[in-house]
């Protein structure tokens, strides 16, 4: 098999792919106050207090007003209202992440109506969970915003103010013959900053602050990024019962793919030479009278198809399940399938148990097809299959000193090989670099 499987990077932060990256020559401390990621997680803090503060008045109005006329129907509809402002304030807020912190979050889950109208719609937004996660957004945002903007606000605003400290102090007026920012003062004493040293000072302590206050804000909005992706995205469960309906769909179109492929195998395989055979036997009884030689050599080559479609039943059952897999276990099943490959196979298996029967049947097909392909394409030598157990994952590496360069995101055995593996929670890892060598790691759950 020309194993085939690729997987690039195909964006780097705020540079596509492809263009030229030379490495930067000041370290990322000194880089941050002035990249274009700092300014945009700035600007992002800036803007959160504003827009927080719209939501949230909107929201405590729209909720308390409906909440307020639930003891009469008007306030089912106001509340619905309310609930589906705050889908769409998640959208705006869905896209200001993904402009200005570069964070992709998708949509949560739809409003699921059972028909249409406006009840429906209502009773919809009403029993949907990412109505209320937004709800919930809305009332958290506020509180977060105050806090994220006067932090953010304040360390930038004293950071840079020290920092340009030495452009700027003269401008002060003379106070007491003394010129500078007056940092105390009473009817005794004041303190100037003045002199050259305290300058100096000023402005390094401005620096420091300038340097942190990036990495401030930075893990100020990664808060606001959990928010986002917490409050405003599709919910884990609704995630994985989407994943699970794509894995049903998955295992029900490969079933129905090795249904027409024994059906393909059967019709042109084995029900062909047995039509042919009954044909065989039907002419060699009509000659057994008239010609018995010529009919004992028809029976001869009867008895030669007979065996030529028993061989093809067989392997068409190993391709299925084989009994030396349900008797013995997967070491010896992948042993034998070894010894068919049409290139030499090294067999390490390190299996403490069993695993699930499942498991097993996908592992043993897996890398019969594996080795098949490498018998019809890599033009190998030698090849290797090593199985072992890792904690609670079943793990399988084929090997072959092949041409390589193959890649299975162009389409290929490989792509389903991996849809079967991902529909168990199972994983398909290939490197095929052109010239090889090609090494494929399947990694499988222990149970299903």
């Amino acid at each position: 098999m020309a194993t085939e499987y690729g997987h690039g990077y195909g964006r780097e932060q705020g540079r596509p792919s492809g263009t030229g990256h030379r490495p930067h020559r000041l370290p990322a401390a000194l880089r941050a106050p002035v990249e274009a990621r700092s300014r945009r997680e700035f600007g992002y803090v800036l803007l959160s207090l504003p827009i927080a503060t719209v939501l949230f008045s909107w929201t405590v109005t729209m909720v308390s007003l409906g909440a307020g006329l639930l003891v009469t129907f008007l306030g089912v509809p106001v509340l619905a209202a309310a609930l589906a402002s705050c889908r769409g304030f998640g959208s705006l807020e869905r896209a200001r992440a993904r402009g200005l912190l570069r964070l992709e979050v998708a949509e949560p889950e739809p409003l699921r109506m059972s028909k249409p109208g406006a009840l429906a719609w209502m009773g919809a937004v009403l029993k949907s969970g990412a109505s209320w996660r937004s709800l919930l957004y809305a009332l958290l945002q506020f509180p977060w915003a105050m806090f994220s903007f006067s932090v953010a606000v304040t360390f930038w605003t004293f950071g840079w103010a020290m920092l340009t400290y030495p452009l700027w102090f003269w401008v002060f007026p003379m106070y007491a013959g003394q010129g500078g920012l007056q940092l105390y003062g009473d009817q005794h004493h004041s303190v100037y900053l003045d002199n050259p040293f305290e300058i100096a000072v000023t402005a390094l302590v401005g620096l420091l602050f300038t340097l942190a206050t990036p990495w401030l804000i930075r893990a100020l909005t990664t808060v606001d990024g959990l928010m986002v992706r917490g409050l405003l995205g599709p919910s884990p469960l609704s995630a994985r019962v989407v994943e699970l309906e794509w894995d049903r769909g998955v295992v029900v179109d490969t079933a129905a793919a090795d249904l027409r492929r024994i059906e393909r195998d059967l019709h042109d395989g084995a029900q062909a030479r047995l039509v042919g055979l009954a044909m065989d036997l039907g002419l060699a009884k009509e000659k057994l009278r008239e010609d018995p030689q010529t009919a004992a050599r028809m029976v001869e080559e009867a008895h030669g198809e007979v065996k030529t479609a028993l061989q093809e039943l067989r392997d068409l059952a190993r391709g299925i399940h084989p009994a030396v897999l349900t008797d013995r276990g997967l070491d010896a099943a992948l042993s034998s399938v070894a010894s068919r490959c049409t290139v030499p196979v090294k067999v390490t298996a390190d299996l403490r148990a069993r695993p699930a029967a499942a498991i097993e049947g996908i592992a043993y097909f897996t890398v019969s097809e594996l080795l098949q392909n490498i018998s019809k394409h890599s033009r190998a030598r030698s090849a290797s299959v090593d199985v072992w157990q890792a904690e609670d994952r079943l793990m399988l590496q084929v090997m072959d000193d092949g041409v390589g360069g193959a890649d299975a995101s162009r389409g290929s055995g490989l792509a389903g090989l991996a849809g079967r593996l991902d529909a168990v929670d199972g994983v398909l890892v290939v490197d095929s670099p052109a010239g090889g060598p090609t090494r494929v790691i399947a990694e499988l759950p222990w149970r299903t």
